[in-house]
């Protein structure tokens, strides 16, 4: 694409947040794109691994087919995490009474959350009616409940009951992950394989099963917009 006798740059990388907000020029040819993200995140190296990538056409609409295909290409190339095309902007009216409800319902909201501090030994058990953070360890034996999410800073060596008792969008997260059994409204996971990195995991439902992963690594809450009330 020629403008004013000099070439333009068909993508452009910054950093905005979290995320690598890559704006590209849609006119462009698939090949010359990917030849342009390609010294783009060579460049980057390791940054680039597991990293949050939004891909942004510019003031063009639509170009969701080129999009996935640049995303397809990124994740095979550079192991980047999460690709995205650029959330919808909304009207200053629509935002104006977005804010006004989150604002209304964090500061009339009364918490629905138990938190509590110790160990919660063999043969002991906690129950909260929505969700649960325990400060502490649940010990082998140990055993915590609760309607929404479950998270143990501390050890998670019992079983933990999340979402009960049909809340499969409920997570179990603990700072050390070693639990006997673990239950997310219907669906149960027990004898999970150890893992060989440390770090905080959590477990969630997704297609029917259990599914156990690095909290930091999949970030799943990054995806939300603004922060939302559980």
């Amino acid at each position: 694409m020629e403008s004013s006798g000099q070439e333009q740059i068909p993508a452009r990388l910054k950093g905005v947040g979290d995320s690598l907000w890559v704006t590209f020029d849609p006119t462009q040819s698939r090949d010359r794109l990917k030849d342009e993200l390609k010294r783009i995140f060579e460049r980057l190296r390791h940054l680039a691994v597991n990293a949050r990538v939004i891909l942004d056409p510019g003031e063009e609409n639509g170009h969701d087919v080129l999009i996935g295909d640049l995303a397809a290409y990124l994740k095979e190339s550079f192991d980047v995490g999460m690709v995205t095309a650029p959330p919808k902007k909304r009207t200053i009216q629509a935002e104006s009474h977005r804010k006004k409800e989150m604002d209304d319902a964090w500061r009339y909201r009364r918490s629905d959350v138990l938190m509590i501090s110790g160990r919660v030994r063999s043969g002991q058990k906690i129950e909260a009616r929505k969700h649960l953070v325990l400060l502490g360890d649940v010990n082998p034996g140990g055993q915590v409940t609760a309607g929404g999410d479950i998270l143990i800073m501390g050890r998670l060596c019992g079983n933990a009951i999340a979402g009960y008792p049909d809340n499969e969008t409920a997570i179990v997260m603990a700072l050390d992950f070693r639990p006997t059994q673990v239950q997310i409204g219907g669906f149960v996971a027990a004898g999970l394989p150890p893992r060989s990195e440390k770090g905080a995991e959590f477990a969630h439902v997704e297609e029917g099963s259990i599914l156990v992963e690095d909290y930091l690594k999949v970030d799943p809450y990054s995806k939300l917009p603004w922060p939302e009330l559980r």
